[in-house]
């Protein structure tokens, strides 16, 4: 049994059909992208995964379970985790305090004024944050943080409930070709550490060829295309949709070829 299943997706707004009968699977352990241009309905996609939206018809099943008609707290705490485009931490507290925050969410529990949430979980909290690199700046506020390591934090709040599934939307965005990969490849460890699926959207097309085991292309609401980096480099269908041939792109190129290709702007597929 795929870790999960998606039959039939679609959703509608008024006349605009932005998800049309997409189906896919992911595997535990697994990277799949889900890529497309500008429209393609990627976020509506995502969003339903995630119950911040609810689809006009199709099922989406977690281990079996289905998801559609849950809310996105209690699709969180079925084992979904999710990072944001933009990342959400409180900037005012603490990296291990924002870790242990989400462990007391988990918990599903309340404390009286005499136990201070902040004094609950800090061994788990300081560990997550050991898995991440970010150990050393548990005690800094999130607020004076680097991108790249803010990106980190929320990796290790997304951690926190001990996700089956990971949804990364745009986990890369805003950083520098160094960051992105260094990102990515502590996503691959944790992923194959733990056995988690990551679902996950991405523009930078030299993160998605370096670590996506799959791929799966929406445009104009339809799955066009899927398969692994030669499959989806090779499609005519994608190349286009996305106005180019794709040929720049190899799987797994070495960090210096990818950062040369993203300053040479090469490697769009949006």
């Amino acid at each position: 049994m795929s870790l999960l299943r998606v039959s039939g997706l679609s959703r509608s707004f008024g006349g605009l059909k932005a998800v049309d009968d997409v189906s896919f699977a992911l595997e535990a352990g697994q990277l799949l992208a889900l890529l497309g241009p500008n429209g393609a309905g990627k976020s509506t996609c995502f969003n339903m995964v995630n119950g911040q939206l609810q689809p006009s018809s199709g099922s989406i099943l977690l281990d079996g379970h289905e998801l559609v008609g849950m809310r996105p707290r209690d699709i969180w705490r079925r084992g979904v985790g999710r990072t944001f485009q933009i990342a959400a931490t409180f900037n005012s507290m603490t990296v291990l305090e924002n870790v242990q925050m989400a462990l007391v969410s988990r918990e599903k529990k309340t404390f009286g004024l005499w136990r201070p949430a902040g004094s609950h979980h800090a061994d788990e909290a300081f560990a997550l944050l050991e898995q991440v690199g970010m150990s050393a700046h548990a005690k800094r506020a999130c607020g004076v943080l680097a991108y790249g390591d803010v990106k980190r934090v929320e990796l290790a709040i997304a951690l926190a409930n001990r996700p089956k599934l990971l949804l990364m939307d745009e986990p890369t965005a805003g950083m520098a070709p160094q960051e992105r990969h260094e990102l990515m490849a502590l996503t691959r460890r944790l992923v194959t550490e733990h056995r988690i699926g990551v679902l996950f959207t991405e523009h930078s097309m030299d993160v998605v060829f370096a670590y996506a085991d799959r791929m799966i292309v929406l445009a104009r609401g339809k799955l066009i295309a899927e398969g692994d980096a030669d499959t989806i480099r090779n499609d005519a269908r994608v190349q286009e949709v996305y106005l180019g041939t794709g040929k720049t792109f190899r799987p797994h190129a070495p960090l210096q070829d990818a950062a040369n290709n993203a300053h040479n702007g090469q490697g769009s597929l949006q």
